[in-house]
């Protein structure tokens, strides 16, 4: 690639800037020459022909908008000049060829995880409270704050001592301004009693009751995949006792979901309760005994195919269908390769890719569902009057990402090249090796919240803008799509692939570099940041329509 800009596609009509180009400015690339109609930001794009109103555009291949006005060469491509259309998709034979890469490299090795009885692996050995019903909220968040301050699971508490901090500066009479922050270690591992028991993990949530039945219906599915996932290895059940989400509905779907579930769990009924006091501190010591047996357990060698890898991006930029959306997919087609499992999901971010996917499909039911599935969705946003070409939020947009086919198809990176073997609808589990697509919004948290109930073991979650979220059962690695972001969020970001956009590093390199990262990840060896911050955000999906 050029060090000033980039055409992706031998069929693209528009040109991506790598760095700020100014209006005037004389572009020689692949034998022509452009001059720039107007000042070009890093990430946005320009038009490489006059275009009358109407042409296509094209970008990664495949049609990402038409021109709303005569467009000139060298203009930016903007919302004002550009509005989303996508081709049509169906479904047609076809005979998908995918050339594994070579991976010798990682031939043989092994990652350390927590062995389960039903031969799943986990990256991480967790206790997870589930409430069933809302109204449990509050006693999650007093046994949350007893358990996480004596077994060192908080964060650290340097915003205490900060306020702390000011407060004797006020009653002082002293100046707030020359109290500052300080920097201290951000957890409390060291002084962890169960050095096994990776953490605590709490679903908070407003759902159970109210609402329709359906809601509390998915939501029962949603809690029971958590509970199942291979990287829990207990539960604590809270229920008030009156809400429509019944504690046997919730045993029901875990037992449909793995009718050998051996797990450590205790269920707790408020209503049934003498006391608060009582449900709360018998919560706690049940608990704690739970966390004795699990703390037995240790890490062993697994095989990488053991690995399930979920791949989600939020906060996008320009750079992501460029840097770290593609370099992801190298990963996931290295750990395809490998036997492991990935799930792409964030079905309204697949708008416009959807007949690469289909025509990637292995089986026909599998193409078909996924049209069912993508279908519906759209029918259901386009009802309500926001379809998914409202899906780019400002942020996008400003960073150069003007159409939602645009976005969806750098989205789509992530997957890799290899052929789809299965599809799933929101919760069902992720059986077969290979790439998976998972039925889930585009919203952050509603997506990685999906991507663990169908049991990704880690997330990888690339992001141009910067984005603090991560996931209860799941490590969420963050990879920055450039060096301007990493270095100055790097309190939240894990890799930075801004060596892409320099030249530094070929995507190749990039995906090996991820991999190796997972590797130490799921061995517990590095813990990413939203570990470490506890950013553990768990957002269910109502069904309802959310971009």
């Amino acid at each position: 690639m050029s060090n000033k800009v980039l055409k992706i596609n031998p069929k693209d009509n528009v040109i991506v800037a790598l760095q700020d180009l100014a209006k005037g400015d004389s572009i020689a690339f692949e034998g022509s020459t452009y001059i720039l109609q107007e000042d070009i930001p890093a990430k946005h794009k320009f038009y490489m022909n006059d275009m009358q109103t109407g042409e296509e555009v094209y970008m990664y291949g495949v049609l990402v908008g038409k021109t709303q006005q005569l467009v000139l060469r060298g203009m930016r491509m903007s919302t004002d000049n550009l509005k989303h259309a996508a081709e049509p998709y169906t479904f047609r034979p076809s005979h998908y060829e995918w050339h594994a890469p070579d991976v010798s490299k990682f031939t043989g090795r092994t990652f350390n995880g927590y062995h389960r009885s039903d031969g799943r692996v986990g990256t991480a050995n967790y206790w997870l409270f589930v409430p069933t019903v809302f109204c449990e909220n509050r006693n999650l968040d007093v046994i949350k704050e007893a358990l996480y301050n004596e077994l060192g699971y908080e964060v650290t508490d340097k915003y205490k001592s900060y306020t702390h901090q000011l407060l004797e500066a006020f009653n002082k009479g002293e100046n707030l301004e020359t109290i500052s922050l300080a920097a201290t270690p951000v957890s409390n591992i060291q002084n962890r009693p169960f050095k096994n028991v990776d953490g605590i993990k709490f679903l908070n949530h407003q759902g159970g009751c109210g609402g329709i039945r359906q809601d509390a219906a998915v939501l029962s599915k949603l809690l029971a995949a958590y509970a199942d996932h291979p990287n829990v290895a207990g539960i604590t059940v809270l229920s008030l006792g009156c809400q429509n989400l019944q504690t046997q509905d919730f045993l029901n779907d875990l037992k449909e979901r793995n009718p050998k579930f051996d797990k450590p769990m205790f269920i707790f009924e408020q209503q049934q309760s003498q006391s608060e006091e009582q449900l709360i501190s018998d919560a706690i010591k049940k608990t704690f005994f739970g966390l004795v047996e699990i703390n037995k357990l240790e890490r062993k060698p697994a095989s990488l195919d053991k690995l399930v890898l979920g791949v989600k991006c939020g906060g996008s930029d320009g750079f992501s269908g460029i840097s770290a959306n593609p370099a992801v997919g190298v990963t996931s087609d290295l750990l395809v390769a490998l036997g492991g499992k990935v799930l792409l999901a964030e079905f309204p971010e697949l708008c416009g890719a959807e007949q690469d996917l289909i025509d990637r499909t292995i089986e026909e039911t599998s193409a078909k569902k996924f049209i069912s599935l993508m279908k519906a969705y759209s029918d259901s946003a386009e009802r309500v009057g926001s379809g998914f070409s409202f899906n780019p939020s400002p942020g996008n947009i400003k960073d150069g990402l003007i159409t939602d086919a645009i976005k969806s198809n750098g989205a789509a990176k992530k997957g890799g090249t290899s052929p789809v073997v299965d599809v799933l609808d929101y919760t069902e589990p992720a059986v077969k090796a290979g790439l998976n697509l998972v039925c889930t919004p585009g919203n952050d948290v509603e997506a990685t919240t999906g991507k663990a109930a169908s049991g990704a073991t880690l997330i990888l979650f690339t992001t141009g803008l910067g984005t603090p979220t991560g996931n209860p059962v799941c490590p969420t690695i963050k990879v920055a799509t450039n060096s301007i972001l990493a270095k100055r969020m790097a309190d939240i970001i894990d890799i930075d692939c801004g060596g892409v956009i320099s030249g530094e590093k070929t995507l190749q390199q990039m995906g090996e570099e991820i991999l190796e990262y997972c590797i130490k990840a799921a061995s517990g060896e590095i813990i990413p940041k939203a570990v470490q911050l506890n950013q553990d955000d768990f957002i269910p999906w109502k069904r309802g329509v959310s971009l």
